[in-house]
């Protein structure tokens, strides 16, 4: 049983502070599935000679996606040495530039980077910090802490947001899942960062909102735990045996 606390006060005894992003340090709320996203974004795809009904559109990229991971699981379990389950990431621009294949357009990758980025915004009902984030942050740097970035997300989306919000440069690290084709909670991606910078687990505190992938996995990885309930945790998410645990997150304090 954690430590509940009634404010997001982090404790300051860790020397490194591993978080999460969206749900955590970001809200943010997108919605993939409204018919608007699609009517749009295959308006952009028709520009450039690669022509979807909205639907279709809609239908293809799903199974693109599904393609794509179940053919990257076979690869990563073929690699693994040991019995932990894969977790695999694809990187998302391959998905856009198969979509453009699938109609005889031969688009190159900044193309089908900026057909992602589009699909991100029109998804995108709005993306933002929550309240007390960067003073946060800031006091941990203060008090000469390093502080990482372990997120399951899409380069092409994700380093773009947080240069918008102001908040890169806090950051000791950023490791953002589809770069390494593995997310959380896969242990081989709390490893890359562990291995990578030579860090203490016993000294790490992972910070997220979501009970499996964050507070599960940094576990397994040996690091500490403080795990925020957040609008955007998973339905009925509960991590009664992280170490720390606020179950009404709204802002950061110090």
């Amino acid at each position: 049983m954690g430590k509940h606390l009634k404010k997001a006060v982090l404790p300051e005894n860790y020397k490194n502070y591993v978080f999460d992003l969206y749900g955590t340090l970001v809200d943010i709320r997108t919605d993939e599935t409204r018919p608007f996203v699609w009517e749009k974004l295959a308006l952009f795809f028709g520009y450039y000679g690669a022509h979807y009904e909205p639907k279709e559109l809609c239908s293809r990229y799903g199974e693109i996606v599904k393609e794509q991971e179940s053919n990257l699981k076979k690869v990563l379990d073929v690699r693994r040495q040991d019995s932990h389950e894969s977790s695999p990431e694809i990187e998302i621009t391959s998905v856009f530039l198969q979509l453009y294949r699938d109609k005889g357009i031969s688009a190159d990758e900044q193309l089908a980077v900026y057909s992602g980025q589009l699909f991100r915004v029109l998804a995108t009902d709005y993306v933002r910090l929550y309240p007390g984030t960067r003073e946060m942050l800031m006091h941990l740097k203060t008090l000469g802490k390093n502080i990482y970035l372990l997120s399951n997300a899409q380069r092409i989306f994700t380093a773009y947001e947080m240069k918008d919000l102001g908040i890169s440069s806090y950051f000791d690290d950023i490791l953002i899942s589809s770069d390494y084709r593995t997310r959380k909670p896969d242990e081989q991606f709390f490893k890359i960062l562990v291995q990578r910078h030579l860090l203490d687990s016993a000294q790490c505190l992972f910070v997220g909102n979501d009970s499996k992938c964050d507070i599960a996995g940094a576990q397994n990885a040996r690091m500490d735990t403080f795990y925020v309930k957040s609008n955007i945790s998973p339905e009925n998410d509960e991590a009664e045996d992280a170490n720390y645990i606020v179950n009404e997150f709204f802002e950061w304090e110090i």
